[in-house]
């Protein structure tokens, strides 16, 4: 069988503004909260800060020949709303627009695609102050905003996502408070948050399709929440596509809650007092603009849970073998999850889905051969990818796959601790080394994927199992 993937399946790698960029004080930019949040007493481990970070606004040029040299077909960035605008609305940065002009010049003038993430976290510290996501009038901010990029851009950019990994900075941001901006809130406060930020969605599509020069191509891209079944028994994976597709009552890790409004127009739950359902006769109303016509699905998938159903049909997850294979971050390897997840997420929404983030953290450094080895990422990767080519092997449209990271980089509360990164970087030179993994992926690039099933593979049957 050709395990060729599709001519038109895109291989990219990505990055966010914040991570990446640095230059935090220079150039008119604006504070964000995660600023704010760096400057914290133990809020970021070691006490690192993002102001230098890959120094990337001065070092793009050399970022984006690395992207080259490894053969990216896209790269998605995400857009520095307070670089753009300082204050988050109202006065315009010219300095700021003029940097990613010429990052999106020079991406197309190598054959890159630019795929532009408007949010990814860094909310401006201006607008949280006068209440952030817990402001209904946030939506409209961000619609302006997203207008403003695309006023500038979509004569280039024709690829958007509106929000990345909204669990992430409400869950973790906004209720447990290990996040920017360090909030413990209620779980009505936070659901209220959450609202705020899919009536954003909502309204940053409209904004795009009302302006865009290029037909736009959009979507969001929440956290890939996913369960694998601990068995092919059909009752097992009916479990773990139960569990995937069902909203919690007690968090707001669902991909499912941000999914159904978006995507369906519903919240996933009638249960007026649980985070998966509509408290009031406004958030009902406010799906007609929540529920915009988007073209893909982004999931960020990195691991998952195993879960089986017992006798009596009730659902438990199994937990992870004693000494089963982990990233450095501590997460769980489990391939079977990008099988698995795109098929749930495309037969109950029916759109294309994109792989937006999946990569692993490992414990990379510089070898005394001047290389940086790292087979785990090597591994990690091909048994990933060959489950998503069994997911579209079976009618799964997968339009493309960005592996997390093109660099190390700060990673959120852990600041410089955990390497994603396709290339190794030195944070105190700014050297910049390809990894070993950045030649494989070069060459599963180069064979549209072929490689991946050049040499014999461990069955996915026989696969990294959880249980």
């Amino acid at each position: 069988m050709n395990k060729r993937f599709p001519n038109s399946f895109k291989w990219g790698a990505a990055a966010s503004a914040y991570q990446i960029e640095g230059a935090a004080d220079t150039d008119s930019r604006g504070l964000s909260v995660w600023d704010t949040f760096c400057n914290v007493e133990g809020a970021i481990k070691n006490g690192d800060t993002a102001r230098v970070s890959c120094d990337h606004c001065r070092l793009y040029q050399d970022d984006i020949r690395l992207m080259s040299e490894i053969g990216l077909d896209a790269y998605r960035l995400s857009i520095s709303w307070p670089r753009i605008l300082p204050d988050g609305k109202g006065r315009l940065n010219a300095k700021g627009v003029a940097f990613y002009d010429e990052l999106i010049d020079f991406l197309l003038a190598v054959g890159i695609e630019p795929w532009v993430t408007l949010f990814h976290w860094d909310f401006p510290e201006t607008l949280y102050r006068q209440g952030g996501w817990l402001n209904r009038d946030s939506a409209k901010w961000f619609a302006d905003y997203v207008a403003v990029v695309v006023e500038n851009y979509s004569d280039r950019v024709s690829h958007w996502v509106t929000i990345n990994e909204p669990q992430c900075f409400l869950q973790l941001g906004h209720r447990e408070g290990i996040h920017a901006p360090g909030l413990r809130l209620t779980l009505p406060d936070v659901t209220e948050a959450a609202h705020n930020v899919l009536l954003a969605h909502g309204e940053g599509v409209r904004s795009i399709r009302a302006s865009s020069v290029l037909d736009p191509i959009i979507g969001i891209a929440p956290v890939g929440d996913v369960k694998v079944p601990f068995s092919h028994k059909p009752e097992d994976v009916e479990a773990a596509r139960s569990a995937s597709m069902s909203p919690s009552n007690e968090t707001l890790w669902s991909s499912i809650w941000f999914c159904d409004p978006a995507l369906l127009g519903t919240y996933p739950s009638e249960d007026p007092e649980s985070p998966g359902g509509p408290c009031s006769q406004q958030w009902i109303d406010d799906l007609d603009i929540i529920h915009q016509p988007i073209d893909f699905i982004g999931l960020n998938i990195y691991s998952a849970s195993s879960v089986r159903s017992l006798p009596d049909g009730q659902v438990v997850e199994v937990p992870f073998p004693v000494g089963g294979p982990r990233t450095a971050f501590g997460w769980p390897v489990v391939p079977e999850a990008l099988y698995w997840g795109p098929k749930f997420f495309h037969e109950r929404f029916g759109v294309p889905i994109v792989v937006a983030e999946n990569g692993m953290s490992n414990t990379d450094w510089v070898a005394s051969d001047g290389a940086v080895h790292d087979p785990q990422r090597i591994d990690f990767l091909g048994r990933y990818l060959r489950a998503l080519r069994r997911a579209m092997d079976e009618g799964v449209s997968v339009l493309g796959y960005f592996h997390w990271s093109l660099l190390d980089n700060f990673e959120w509360a852990e600041g410089y601790s955990q390497r994603f990164g396709l290339v190794h970087v030195d944070f105190e030179t700014q050297q910049r080394t390809l990894k070993d993994s950045a030649y494989w992926y070069r060459d599963v690039i180069r064979s549209r994927g072929s490689t991946l099933f050049g040499q014999a593979a461990t069955p996915l049957a026989e696969s990294v199992k959880i249980g």
